[in-house]
Protein backbone atom coordinates (compact mmCIF):
# COMPACT_ATOMS: atom_id res chain seq x y z
CA UNK A 1 0.00 0.00 0.00
CA UNK A 2 1.21 3.85 -0.51
CA UNK A 3 -0.39 5.26 2.30
CA UNK A 4 0.08 3.78 5.88
CA UNK A 5 -1.69 5.95 7.86
CA UNK A 6 -4.39 4.96 10.07
CA UNK A 7 -6.57 7.23 9.59
CA UNK A 8 -6.92 11.45 9.14
CA UNK A 9 -5.76 11.47 12.41
CA UNK A 10 -3.22 8.79 12.63
CA UNK A 11 -0.31 11.06 11.81
CA UNK A 12 -1.84 14.29 12.40
CA UNK A 13 -1.78 17.32 10.36
CA UNK A 14 0.77 18.90 8.43
CA UNK A 15 0.81 22.73 7.48
CA UNK A 16 4.32 23.79 7.88
CA UNK A 17 6.20 22.17 4.71
CA UNK A 18 5.08 19.54 2.46
CA UNK A 19 7.78 16.89 1.50
CA UNK A 20 8.03 18.26 -1.76
CA UNK A 21 7.93 21.66 -0.99
CA UNK A 22 11.27 23.81 -1.53
CA UNK A 23 13.75 23.04 1.79
CA UNK A 24 15.47 26.06 3.69
CA UNK A 25 17.69 27.60 1.16
CA UNK A 26 21.40 27.10 1.94
CA UNK A 27 22.80 22.94 2.00
CA UNK A 28 24.05 21.80 5.02
CA UNK A 29 27.33 19.24 4.59
CA UNK A 30 27.00 15.78 4.48
CA UNK A 31 26.66 13.22 6.73
CA UNK A 32 30.59 12.16 6.41
CA UNK A 33 31.66 15.66 6.73
CA UNK A 34 29.05 17.02 9.75
CA UNK A 35 31.01 18.05 13.33
CA UNK A 36 28.21 16.69 14.79
CA UNK A 37 28.53 13.31 17.26
CA UNK A 38 25.10 11.94 16.37
CA UNK A 39 23.82 12.45 12.64
CA UNK A 40 20.30 11.27 11.60
CA UNK A 41 19.68 12.60 7.89
CA UNK A 42 16.63 11.30 6.01
CA UNK A 43 17.37 9.90 2.38
CA UNK A 44 14.28 10.73 -0.27
CA UNK A 45 14.81 8.51 -3.43
CA UNK A 46 13.09 7.24 -6.08
CA UNK A 47 13.62 4.55 -8.02
CA UNK A 48 17.04 2.14 -7.92
CA UNK A 49 19.15 4.54 -9.48
CA UNK A 50 19.02 6.92 -6.66
CA UNK A 51 18.57 4.48 -3.76
CA UNK A 52 21.87 3.65 -4.84
CA UNK A 53 23.64 6.60 -5.28
CA UNK A 54 22.35 7.88 -1.93
CA UNK A 55 23.51 4.68 -0.09
CA UNK A 56 26.39 3.35 -1.59
CA UNK A 57 28.63 6.01 -1.11
CA UNK A 58 27.90 6.20 2.12
CA UNK A 59 28.47 2.71 3.42
CA UNK A 60 31.53 2.94 1.13
CA UNK A 61 32.83 6.26 3.20
CA UNK A 62 32.36 4.71 6.56
CA UNK A 63 34.28 1.73 5.19
CA UNK A 64 37.23 4.15 3.79
CA UNK A 65 37.09 6.28 7.21
CA UNK A 66 37.59 2.84 9.04
CA UNK A 67 34.31 2.99 10.79
CA UNK A 68 31.96 -0.10 11.50
CA UNK A 69 29.20 -0.19 9.09
CA UNK A 70 25.71 -2.02 9.35
CA UNK A 71 22.96 -2.06 6.67
CA UNK A 72 19.34 -2.66 7.18
CA UNK A 73 16.57 -2.28 5.24
CA UNK A 74 14.27 -4.29 3.24
CA UNK A 75 14.78 -7.37 1.59
CA UNK A 76 14.72 -5.98 -1.89
CA UNK A 77 17.03 -3.04 -1.48
CA UNK A 78 19.00 -5.27 0.80
CA UNK A 79 19.74 -7.53 -2.47
CA UNK A 80 20.67 -4.22 -4.01
CA UNK A 81 23.12 -2.83 -1.41
CA UNK A 82 24.82 -6.23 -1.36
CA UNK A 83 25.49 -6.28 -5.40
CA UNK A 84 26.40 -2.73 -5.63
CA UNK A 85 29.03 -3.48 -2.81
CA UNK A 86 30.62 -6.49 -4.62
CA UNK A 87 33.44 -7.35 -2.54
CA UNK A 88 33.06 -5.15 0.10
CA UNK A 89 29.47 -6.61 1.09
CA UNK A 90 31.97 -8.97 3.58
CA UNK A 91 32.83 -5.90 5.58
CA UNK A 92 29.29 -4.67 6.25
CA UNK A 93 26.27 -6.23 8.28
CA UNK A 94 23.88 -6.95 6.28
CA UNK A 95 20.14 -7.25 7.73
CA UNK A 96 16.74 -7.51 6.58
CA UNK A 97 14.79 -5.20 8.23
CA UNK A 98 11.31 -7.16 7.39
CA UNK A 99 12.46 -9.57 9.46
CA UNK A 100 14.49 -7.60 12.13
CA UNK A 101 12.34 -4.24 12.78
CA UNK A 102 9.28 -6.15 12.04
CA UNK A 103 8.03 -4.19 14.93
CA UNK A 104 9.70 -1.09 15.26
CA UNK A 105 9.69 -1.29 18.98
CA UNK A 106 12.46 -3.64 18.74
CA UNK A 107 14.57 -1.68 16.18
CA UNK A 108 16.48 0.67 18.58
CA UNK A 109 18.15 -2.14 21.30
CA UNK A 110 17.69 -4.76 18.65
CA UNK A 111 19.53 -3.41 15.89
CA UNK A 112 21.02 0.04 16.04
CA UNK A 113 22.14 -0.48 19.65
CA UNK A 114 22.60 -3.85 19.37
CA UNK A 115 25.35 -3.38 16.54
CA UNK A 116 26.75 0.04 17.60
CA UNK A 117 27.40 -1.36 21.36
CA UNK A 118 29.66 -4.03 20.26
CA UNK A 119 31.72 -1.62 18.44
CA UNK A 120 34.91 -0.18 19.82
CA UNK A 121 34.24 2.37 22.42
CA UNK A 122 34.58 5.87 21.04
CA UNK A 123 35.06 4.80 17.26
CA UNK A 124 32.40 6.51 14.97
CA UNK A 125 29.29 3.90 13.57
CA UNK A 126 27.57 4.24 10.23
CA UNK A 127 23.91 2.55 10.03
CA UNK A 128 21.80 2.52 7.36
CA UNK A 129 18.20 1.94 9.09
CA UNK A 130 15.26 2.06 6.47
CA UNK A 131 11.99 0.92 9.20
CA UNK A 132 9.48 2.60 6.69
CA UNK A 133 8.26 0.69 3.29
CA UNK A 134 4.96 1.43 1.14
CA UNK A 135 4.30 -2.17 2.70
CA UNK A 136 3.74 -1.12 5.98
CA UNK A 137 0.24 -1.34 7.26
CA UNK A 138 -1.88 1.34 8.89
CA UNK A 139 -1.42 -0.47 12.20
CA UNK A 140 2.39 -0.25 11.73
CA UNK A 141 2.85 2.83 10.88
CA UNK A 142 2.15 5.32 13.84
CA UNK A 143 4.75 3.05 15.75
CA UNK A 144 7.33 3.92 12.80
CA UNK A 145 6.70 7.03 12.97
CA UNK A 146 7.23 6.96 16.80
CA UNK A 147 10.73 5.41 16.44
CA UNK A 148 12.10 7.25 13.80
CA UNK A 149 11.45 10.41 16.30
CA UNK A 150 12.94 8.28 19.41
CA UNK A 151 15.81 7.55 17.33
CA UNK A 152 16.73 11.25 18.59
CA UNK A 153 16.35 10.62 21.82
CA UNK A 154 17.74 7.63 22.00
CA UNK A 155 21.57 8.42 20.48
CA UNK A 156 22.06 12.26 21.41
CA UNK A 157 25.54 12.87 21.80
CA UNK A 158 26.63 9.40 20.38
CA UNK A 159 29.19 9.40 17.42
CA UNK A 160 27.04 7.56 15.23
CA UNK A 161 25.43 8.50 12.02
CA UNK A 162 21.78 7.11 10.82
CA UNK A 163 20.86 7.56 7.63
CA UNK A 164 17.25 6.90 7.10
CA UNK A 165 16.23 5.86 3.38
CA UNK A 166 12.47 6.59 2.27
CA UNK A 167 10.82 6.10 -0.96
CA UNK A 168 9.20 9.52 -2.29
CA UNK A 169 7.36 7.94 -5.10
CA UNK A 170 5.99 5.11 -2.89
CA UNK A 171 4.91 6.62 0.23
CA UNK A 172 2.33 9.25 0.58
CA UNK A 173 2.90 12.80 1.42
CA UNK A 174 1.75 12.41 4.93
CA UNK A 175 4.51 9.61 5.62
CA UNK A 176 7.28 11.75 3.67
CA UNK A 177 6.53 15.11 6.19
CA UNK A 178 6.59 12.76 8.93
CA UNK A 179 9.95 12.37 7.84
CA UNK A 180 10.87 15.49 8.04
CA UNK A 181 9.65 15.94 11.26
CA UNK A 182 11.82 13.50 12.40
CA UNK A 183 15.15 14.48 10.92
CA UNK A 184 17.21 17.17 11.15
CA UNK A 185 18.41 16.79 7.99
CA UNK A 186 16.77 15.71 4.63
CA UNK A 187 18.65 14.43 1.65
CA UNK A 188 17.11 14.89 -1.92
CA UNK A 189 18.51 14.67 -5.29
CA UNK A 190 22.41 14.64 -4.03
CA UNK A 191 22.10 17.92 -1.94
CA UNK A 192 21.38 17.44 1.69
CA UNK A 193 19.34 20.58 3.61
CA UNK A 194 17.90 21.32 6.90
CA UNK A 195 14.70 20.42 7.67
CA UNK A 196 12.54 23.64 9.06
CA UNK A 197 9.95 21.22 9.96
CA UNK A 198 12.04 19.47 12.24
CA UNK A 199 9.73 18.35 15.67
CA UNK A 200 10.72 14.84 16.86
CA UNK A 201 8.77 15.44 20.16
CA UNK A 202 5.72 16.72 18.56
CA UNK A 203 5.92 12.89 16.21
CA UNK A 204 6.18 11.35 19.87
CA UNK A 205 3.27 13.03 20.80
CA UNK A 206 1.09 12.71 17.36
CA UNK A 207 2.45 8.97 17.82
CA UNK A 208 0.59 8.31 21.33
CA UNK A 209 -2.85 7.82 19.95
CA UNK A 210 -5.75 6.39 22.07
CA UNK A 211 -6.38 2.47 20.86
CA UNK A 212 -10.23 1.98 21.95
CA UNK A 213 -11.57 -0.61 23.43
CA UNK A 214 -12.31 -4.17 21.06
CA UNK A 215 -15.67 -5.23 22.06
CA UNK A 216 -16.24 -8.61 21.19
CA UNK A 217 -12.92 -9.11 22.71
CA UNK A 218 -12.19 -11.55 25.49
CA UNK A 219 -11.99 -9.95 28.77
CA UNK A 220 -10.65 -10.71 32.08
CA UNK A 221 -9.96 -8.33 35.19
CA UNK A 222 -6.72 -9.38 37.26
CA UNK A 223 -4.90 -8.64 40.11
CA UNK A 224 -2.09 -10.34 42.14
CA UNK A 225 -3.64 -13.04 43.30
CA UNK A 226 -5.38 -13.89 39.53
CA UNK A 227 -1.90 -13.66 37.91
CA UNK A 228 -1.98 -17.39 36.96
CA UNK A 229 -5.07 -18.01 35.92
CA UNK A 230 -4.61 -14.64 33.38
CA UNK A 231 -2.11 -16.34 31.75
CA UNK A 232 -4.15 -19.44 31.30
CA UNK A 233 -6.58 -17.25 29.81
CA UNK A 234 -4.86 -15.83 27.55
CA UNK A 235 -2.89 -18.83 26.35
CA UNK A 236 -6.05 -20.94 25.76
CA UNK A 237 -7.83 -18.30 24.11
CA UNK A 238 -4.64 -17.95 21.99
CA UNK A 239 -4.98 -21.77 21.03
CA UNK A 240 -8.18 -21.49 20.19
CA UNK A 241 -7.55 -18.83 17.38
CA UNK A 242 -4.65 -20.93 15.73
CA UNK A 243 -1.57 -19.47 17.97
CA UNK A 244 1.18 -22.72 18.47
CA UNK A 245 4.38 -23.88 18.88
CA UNK A 246 6.88 -20.99 20.12
CA UNK A 247 4.71 -18.03 19.04
CA UNK A 248 2.51 -19.37 21.41
CA UNK A 249 5.02 -19.41 24.20
CA UNK A 250 5.87 -16.29 23.28
CA UNK A 251 2.51 -14.89 23.48
CA UNK A 252 2.29 -16.20 27.20
CA UNK A 253 5.94 -14.90 28.45
CA UNK A 254 4.37 -11.45 27.04
CA UNK A 255 1.36 -12.00 28.97
CA UNK A 256 3.15 -12.80 32.28
CA UNK A 257 5.52 -9.89 31.87
CA UNK A 258 2.81 -7.07 30.94
CA UNK A 259 0.49 -8.45 33.75
CA UNK A 260 3.36 -8.52 36.53
CA UNK A 261 4.09 -5.32 35.67
CA UNK A 262 0.83 -3.80 35.93
CA UNK A 263 0.41 -5.85 40.08
CA UNK A 264 3.45 -4.03 40.61
CA UNK A 265 3.41 -0.83 38.81
CA UNK A 266 0.30 -0.01 37.34
CA UNK A 267 -1.81 0.30 39.89
CA UNK A 268 -2.35 -3.54 41.32
CA UNK A 269 -4.66 -5.01 38.92
CA UNK A 270 -5.38 -4.14 34.99
CA UNK A 271 -7.72 -6.03 32.84
CA UNK A 272 -6.44 -8.31 29.93
CA UNK A 273 -8.03 -8.73 26.50
CA UNK A 274 -7.36 -11.08 23.58
CA UNK A 275 -9.05 -11.24 19.61
CA UNK A 276 -7.85 -12.57 16.60
CA UNK A 277 -7.21 -9.67 13.53
CA UNK A 278 -6.37 -9.99 10.16
CA UNK A 279 -4.17 -13.41 10.60
CA UNK A 280 -2.72 -12.02 14.17
CA UNK A 281 -3.74 -12.93 17.67
CA UNK A 282 -3.78 -9.64 19.32
CA UNK A 283 -2.75 -9.28 23.21
CA UNK A 284 -3.74 -6.07 25.57
CA UNK A 285 -3.21 -5.30 28.94
CA UNK A 286 -4.41 -1.61 30.50
CA UNK A 287 -4.08 0.01 33.84
CA UNK A 288 -4.01 2.88 35.72
CA UNK A 289 -0.13 3.29 35.60
CA UNK A 290 1.63 5.89 33.30
CA UNK A 291 4.97 5.41 31.49
CA UNK A 292 6.85 8.66 31.62
CA UNK A 293 10.03 7.77 29.65
CA UNK A 294 9.21 7.40 25.81
CA UNK A 295 12.52 5.07 25.69
CA UNK A 296 10.97 2.45 28.12
CA UNK A 297 11.48 -1.12 26.34
CA UNK A 298 13.93 0.42 24.22
CA UNK A 299 17.07 0.28 26.02
CA UNK A 300 19.34 -2.98 26.30
CA UNK A 301 19.49 -4.41 29.71
CA UNK A 302 22.86 -4.52 31.33
CA UNK A 303 24.34 -7.13 32.54
CA UNK A 304 24.05 -6.43 35.99
CA UNK A 305 20.65 -5.08 35.88
CA UNK A 306 17.62 -6.35 38.09
CA UNK A 307 14.16 -5.76 37.31
CA UNK A 308 13.06 -3.26 34.67
CA UNK A 309 13.17 -5.78 31.63
CA UNK A 310 9.48 -6.49 31.07
CA UNK A 311 8.84 -3.88 27.90
CA UNK A 312 11.60 -4.39 26.56
CA UNK A 313 11.46 -7.98 26.55
CA UNK A 314 7.68 -7.37 24.60
CA UNK A 315 9.35 -5.94 22.07
CA UNK A 316 11.84 -8.34 21.64
CA UNK A 317 9.44 -10.96 20.78
CA UNK A 318 6.13 -9.28 19.48
CA UNK A 319 5.56 -9.04 15.80
CA UNK A 320 3.62 -4.95 16.37
CA UNK A 321 3.18 -3.34 19.47
CA UNK A 322 1.34 0.15 20.09
CA UNK A 323 1.36 1.51 23.63
CA UNK A 324 -1.13 4.54 24.68
CA UNK A 325 -0.47 6.06 27.59
CA UNK A 326 -2.17 9.25 29.84
CA UNK A 327 -3.70 10.84 32.55
CA UNK A 328 -5.91 7.96 32.68
CA UNK A 329 -3.41 5.26 32.16
CA UNK A 330 -1.65 2.94 29.75
CA UNK A 331 -2.45 0.27 27.71
CA UNK A 332 -0.01 -2.20 25.72
CA UNK A 333 -1.17 -4.23 22.69
CA UNK A 334 0.68 -6.74 21.11
CA UNK A 335 0.00 -8.22 18.06
CA UNK A 336 1.19 -12.30 16.97
CA UNK A 337 1.35 -13.29 13.53
CA UNK A 338 -0.59 -16.84 13.12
Amino acid sequence: MSAPAESSDSVGSHDTVGPRDALEPHDSPGPSARPEPFVHPALFYTGEREYLDGVLPFVREGLAAGEPVAVAVPGWNLALVRDGLGDLADAVRLLDMCEAGRNPGRIIPGVLRAFADAQPAGRRVRIVGEPVWAGRTPTEYPACAQHEALINAAFTGRRMTVLCPYDAGALDDEVLADAYATHPTVISSGRERSSPAYDWEGVVGRCNQPLPVVPDATAFAFAADTLPVARHTATGEAARFGLAGTRLEDLALVTAELTTNSVVHGGGSGVLRLWAEDGHVVCEVRDEGRLTDPLAGRRPASRDQRGGRGLLLVNMVADLVRVHTGEAGTTVRCWFSL
